[in-house]
């Protein structure tokens, strides 16, 4: 479940004992140690000794690339094994001259790991001078071993690759007599030099920042440089000053959850929880929202994807396909070009982050691009529009004992206008967030079931014009969708059958390109006096994308570590299915619900 070894540790902590069942019941609370995660592997009764490692991966478009062999450049061969609460692993990057000598069209950073015998899933990061360039998890080995790798487009980090760094790595494993997984990581930067005639890395106003600040917390420490959030009163905050010829400012924020939130979308409301006298059961409530503020005010928000790790719900299902952003989380960007009016004094301002309705824990950290006139010494600015509307919430409950219904809605939008003016003109940007959510959940059968339907819709939108023309657009409307069920059946003679079924859609409308990433797993393990003595997992994933120059289609499922059918294709449709719509079932291998 992407945990820290600490909640390994001290076993009281109720959702981290979940890790191999489906979610939170009342039933399952009290059984909690016949899904032990240690016994998981005892339900394969056939040897894997001579089968070749299995490869596990993440289904996305492939990057597009240019048709010229990359300059490539080993940053880091490590094993982690006993590395919970040690620092991260450093190394010490210098820009390779002969990588950076041409110009470049594309910079991707590859991560390849392999793990063999058992082990949790483990949450790591990966850091270039402070900046995060990666948020992941591990894949969970199985007996026979497995390989995995993540390629990401890091090309709008190019300014913090030419400058001497230390790259940081944390990734907090456990290692003993039970979980004996170490996981062999090396990381290679790919440089690949821009071919004649075609667009290559440049600076500019819709391109790479010439400076990215870290807003993360500093070295020495024994953890990852995340901030971490504790509670729903808990916030952190860092000090920065930026130059004073800056005209554009984008914040890139990464978001994880885990221990007690990171289920946190089928959190039950506090008086359910204190009705049906439960404890060590995660409430608040299956609302939360990450807030930037600046100079403690709120500038944006995040209504993050709900990432499930490998492995959360039932971990059959993820192997070898992985739950949607599980191996590349997703980051999200709040422009803060409007505020620069007040920031380009020279003096320190803070950035803050806190969670509503957190629990423990929350790591969120961030980098500050920042865009500089090279023409000017100093830039000058104004924010003239500023409003944050108060979070808008509406919950309805209707239980008696452990069975009921909740219902749960919110909405807010922040809007900001500001201008600058610098060698480029005089530049106003119009930064727009809205955000709608609904969580229908059920409680049946005694508390031993649950079902949860969520929705969110995350749109932001950001318009830089000057008096006469257009400077810069971008558009996003997205889409997250769950739905999760999840069944707990007392068979007697001390057997028991756990079942999950999830749904999961990441779907992203912009002006030039559409996402549809819509992703099904049914799962049930079998218990027998604490032994699981059989399970199953299956999975089902129909990926789209729509691009002004590329396209991409997958639909490929899976059972049991086998591959049923894989199907791709790169041919473009001649129009976009809206994601604004309902219709996603004509796309999917299996009936809808």
């Amino acid at each position: 479940m992407a945990s820290s070894p600490f909640s390994l540790l001290f076993l009281s902590l109720s959702l981290l004992l979940l890790l191999h069942q489906p979610l939170f019941s009342f039933a399952n609370l009290h059984k909690i140690n016949l899904l032990r995660p240690e016994f998981l592997s005892q339900s394969q009764p056939i040897s894997l000794n001579n089968t070749p490692p299995t490869r596990y991966f993440e289904v996305t478009k492939p990057i597009e690339l240019p048709k010229i062999k990359p300059c490539s450049h080993l940053v880091l061969d490590h094993d982690f094994g006993f590395t919970y609460g040690k620092p991260p692993v450093l190394a010490d990057y210098a820009p390779n001259s002969h990588c950076l000598s041409r110009k470049l069209s594309k910079i991707v950073l590859e991560w390849k790991a392999t793990c063999k015998g058992r082990q949790f899933d483990r949450i790591f990061g990966v850091w270039l001078g402070g900046v995060e360039l990666l948020r992941s998890c591990t894949a969970e080995p199985r007996a026979n071993g497995i390989v995995w790798s993540v390629e990401k487009d890091i090309t709008r980090y190019y300014s913090l690759l030419l400058k001497n760094q230390t790259l940081a790595v944390y990734l907090g494993n456990l290692v003993d007599k039970t979980y004996t997984g170490v996981y062999h990581v090396n990381i290679t930067l790919h440089f690949y030099p821009a071919e004649e005639n075609l667009v290559h890395v440049e600076s500019g106003y819709d391109n790479w920042a010439d400076l990215i600040l870290p807003i993360s917390r500093n070295l020495p420490l024994n953890d990852g440089l995340w901030f971490e959030i504790e509670n729903s009163t808990d916030s952190e905050f860092m000090e920065f000053t930026i130059p004073q010829n800056v005209y554009r400012a984008v914040l890139e924020v990464y978001v994880s959850f885990h221990e007690n939130d990171e289920f946190w979308y089928s959190n039950l409301p506090n008086e359910y929880i204190v009705a049906n006298n439960l404890s060590n059961t995660p409430g608040n409530g299956p609302f939360r929202e990450v807030l930037i503020s600046l100079d403690g005010e709120v500038v944006g928000a995040i209504w993050p994807f709900t990432v499930i790790y490998t492995g959360g719900v039932n971990p059959l299902l993820w192997r070898p396909i992985s739950g949607i952003g599980s191996f590349n989380l997703p980051s999200y960007n709040i422009e803060i070009t409007p505020y620069l009016g007040r920031i380009l004094d020279g003096k320190k301002h803070k950035i803050g982050f806190n969670v509503t309705n957190a629990l423990n824990v929350w790591y969120i950290d961030a980098n500050l691009h920042l865009w500089l006139d090279k023409q000017s010494e100093k830039t000058e600015g104004k924010l003239s529009k500023h409003v944050s509307l108060p979070l808008v919430v509406s919950l309805v409950s209707n239980f008696t004992g452990f069975d009921g219904t909740f219902l749960t809605k919110t909405s807010r939008s922040i809007t900001s206008t500001g201008w600058v003016k610098s060698s480029h003109g005089n530049i106003t940007t119009i930064s727009i967030q809205e955000f709608g959510y609904n969580n229908s959940m059920v409680m049946g059968s005694g508390g031993n079931m649950q079902i949860v339907n969520q929705n969110i819709y995350f749109n932001d939108s950001v318009l830089a014009k000057k008096p006469s023309s257009l400077a810069h657009s971008v558009k996003s409307d997205k889409h997250f969708s769950l739905y999760l069920y999840s069944s707990y059946f007392d068979q007697g003679n001390g057997t028991s059958i756990s079942v999950s079924n999830v749904s999961l859609g990441f779907n992203e409308k912009k002006l030039n390109s559409s996402l549809i990433n819509l992703q099904n797993g049914q799962g049930s393990i079998v218990v027998k006096k604490n032994l699981v003595v059989s399970g199953l997992g299956s999975t089902q994933q129909v990926y789209k994308y729509n691009g002004e120059k590329i396209c991409y289609f997958r639909n490929i499922s899976s059972s049991n570590y086998t591959i049923l059918y894989d199907e791709v294709g790169s041919t473009c449709s001649k129009r976009t299915k809206s994601l604004l719509g309902f219709g996603f079932h004509r796309l999917w291998p299996f009936p809808p619900k």
